[in-house]
Parts: structure tokens; C-alpha cells; sequence
């Protein structure tokens, strides 16, 4: 099965190997019960914060506007919080055991947003100006810390033995998430990374925090460490496969749909997944990247680069194999977590549910 090779716009990858079609109204009604369930401790642990902070952090969030006023904001697809109380439902538990664990792992996963955004550059977000563009650098900075803080308030305070075994997963997965950002920043600066570096870092940076959601909810509803391991592996395969979406989105996906600007990941000079294996598969398209790309690190005028030339890069990309190596890792990542699952005794339907999100990752068009 090929990928998608048409226009801005079209999906970035093909529909999973176990399905042509996700059933999205199942999908969509577990990530609404994950925000249901899960916003108002978040609102209430965001209260929680000095001002200005509260009122940046629910800027970022999307609940007010840039101005205060109320708004109704696209706060993210929350799968995150999804995973969190299905991973409670393979535990035997119900599923409002995983909520604080489903709101620490939002807060993190925001933290590293706002950090992000800063250092990337990014002026848009979910289709609004950046915290760090609209209320500064040192806000940004600010109260990404203070959501980290948030986030192991959260789970500590609720002083049981399942919580400071959350509370470490947490922090170990918060702590692979900066090592990947950290890798990230850094390859930005070299010529070449491999493909195996690459996989690398985003597991850190996105499979790990994925992992943790999946594994945090268990444990919050009293899974041994075998279960929550199994389920966190789950969560690490799905998020590597989510990434290289993400990735392709980056280059090729709907400004639209995404909220960011055409050629995203171009722009910053990312060494993402389809720029990476194009590199690396030789041929005269991926020479002609490298020569191109080798200029471009040393260019003084990169900022003011023109569509067609950014264009241009993608294309070389396409033409090299980049795009279709990485929507069939997606389709592998894919693969392997749903076969992880197998090895877990959970209901049935709360396994049919993890495979239902897994398929709606590996589809998505933002």
C-alpha cells in the first residue's frame, strides 16, 4: 500500500494494515470523554497559578483569548488523556482512576509545548499566535515550569503508593522528553544524522510521554509493573508511529488542518524522518538534497526563502523515497504496538478501544 503522493491537503499516509477505515465516531467519543473527564481538574490545577501565569497558561490552552475574554479554543486532540484512563480500563479500574494521571501527563506534555515553541521559533499554534508571540519569551518560559510543577503536584498529593509510582514513571518519562528535544536541537546543526539517531530521539521525544500516558492510569488503578511495562511499550511503539506522521504532516500537511505554516519543519531545519531517509538512500535526488540542504545551514537569507524553493526541497524529499520510508515506519510502528497489546490480559473491549486510537493515529491529518 502506497502513500498519498497528490497535493497540500491530501493524507499523509494510508489507511492502517489492519483496516481501509477507522471508525472515527468511537475514536472521537473516547477523546471527548478523556477532556471531559480530565478539564475540569486541569482548569482547577491551572487555578492554582500566580497571575499573570493562570491567565497565559489559559491563553495557551485555549479558554481565553489573547484579550481575556472567554473563548472556545482548540486545546489539542487529547489522546493523551485517552490512553491515560483507557490504560486504568486494562487494569481492572475505572476509568477515573487515570484522571490525575491523565491531567500530569497533559500538563507535562504542555510544558514541553510552550518550551518548544520558544525554541523553535513557532508563531502558531493550533491555529492562534504562540504564548511565547503574544505575552512574551519569559512567560512562555515561566509557566512551562510551572505546568511541569503542576503535574507532580498533581499525582503526589494524592499521597497512596500508586501515585509515587506514577510520579517516577512521570519524571522519567519527562526527563527523555528534554533529552530528545535536546537531540533535536542539535541535529539541526549537523549536515547528517542517521536514521537510527533520528528513531532515536523521537522516541524520546514523543514515545516516551505517549508511553507514560499508557502506562500511568494502570498504575494509578493498581497494575503490577509487568502489566503497566507492557502497556508503556504499547504507548512507545504508537508514539514513534505517531511522530512519523507528525513528521510528514510537518512537510506536507494542510496549514489548515494543522494550524502551522506550509513547509513547517523545512523551515526549521528539522531533521525529521522523511529528510532523514531521504538522505540517506542515496541516488541523485538525495544528493541533490544533501548539496541543497549543506547550503541552506550555511545561508544568510534561509528566513526569506520563497515557497517554490521550500517546494522545491519537499519534492527532492518525495522523489528520494523520504515520504513513503516514513509512511511505512508509521505503518510498522503501527504494527508493533497492537501486537504488544496481544501479550496483555485486559477486556476486550478496552484492547479493541487501545487498537482503535492506534488506527486513528497512524490516519490523522493534524
Amino acid at each position: 500500500m502506497s502513500s498519498t503522493t497528490g497535493t497540500r491537503g491530501e493524507s499523509v499516509t494510508p489507511a492502517n494494515p489492519a483496516s481501509d477505515t477507522v471508525d472515527t465516531t468511537d475514536v472521537i467519543a473516547l477523546l471527548e470523554r478523556g477532556r471531559a473527564l480530565s478539564a475540569p481538574v486541569l482548569r482547577a490545577a491551572v487555578d492554582r497559578l500566580a497571575p499573570p501565569m493562570d491567565t497565559v497558561a489559559a491563553y495557551h490552552f485555549g479558554w481565553i483569548d489573547a484579550q481575556g475574554r472567554p473563548a472556545d479554543g482548540d486545546g489539542g486532540k487529547a489522546v493523551r488523556p485517552a490512553l491515560a484512563l483507557l490504560s486504568a480500563e486494562a487494569a481492572g479500574a475505572a476509568p477515573e482512576a487515570g484522571v490525575p494521571g491523565a491531567v500530569a501527563v497533559e500538563l507535562v506534555h504542555n510544558f514541553s509545548l510552550l518550551h518548544d515553541d520558544l525554541m523553535d521559533g513557532d508563531e502558531q499554534r493550533r491555529h492562534r499566535d504562540t504564548v511565547w508571540k503574544v505575552h512574551g519569551p519569559a512567560q512562555a518560559i515561566l509557566v512551562g515550569d510551572a505546568l511541569f510543577a503542576l503535574a507532580n503536584e498533581v499525582l503526589l498529593e494524592l499521597g497512596t503508593v500508586e501515585a509515587l509510582r506514577a510520579a517516577r514513571r512521570l519524571t522519567v518519562a519527562t526527563r527523555k522528553l528534554i533529552d530528545g528535544q535536546a537531540q533535536d536541537i542539535s541535529y539541526e546543526h549537523r549536515e547528517r544524522v542517521t536514521v537510527e539517531e533520528c528513531l532515536e530521539m523521537e522516541g524520546n521525544k514523543t514515545g516516551a510521554l505517549l508511553a507514560c500516558a499508557c502506562s500511568i492510569g494502570a498504575v494509578l488503578g493498581g497494575a503490577d509493573d509487568r502489566t503497566a511495562d507492557a502497556l508503556e511499550a504499547y504507548g512507545h511503539h504508537l508514539g514513534l508511529a505517531f511522530q512519523a506522521v507528525d513528521d510528514l504532516l510537518g512537510i506536507w500537511g494542510d496549514p489548515e488542518s494543522t494550524g502551522k505554516q506550509t513547509w513547517s519543519d523545512l523551515r526549521q531545519r528539522k531533521k525529521s524522518l522523511p529528510v532523514v531517509a531521504a538522505l540517506a538512500a542515496g541516488g541523485p535526488a538525495s544528493e541533490r538534497l544533501g548539496e541543497l540542504l549543506a547550503a541552506d545551514a550555511k545561508s544568510s537569507d534561509f528566513d526569506s526563502f520563497s515557497e517554490e524553493e521550500f517546494a522545491a526541497r519537499a519534492a527532492l524529499i518525495e522523489e528520494a523515497g523520504g515520504r513513503e520510508w516514513t509512511a511505512q515506519e508509521a505503518r510498522r510502528q503501527h504494527a508493533v504496538a497492537i501486537e504488544v497489546l496481544h501479550g496483555v490480559d485486559m477486556p476486550e473491549t478496552v484492547r479493541a478501544q487501545l487498537t482503535a486510537l492506534a488506527d486513528f493515529v497512524v490516519v490523522r491529518k493534524r
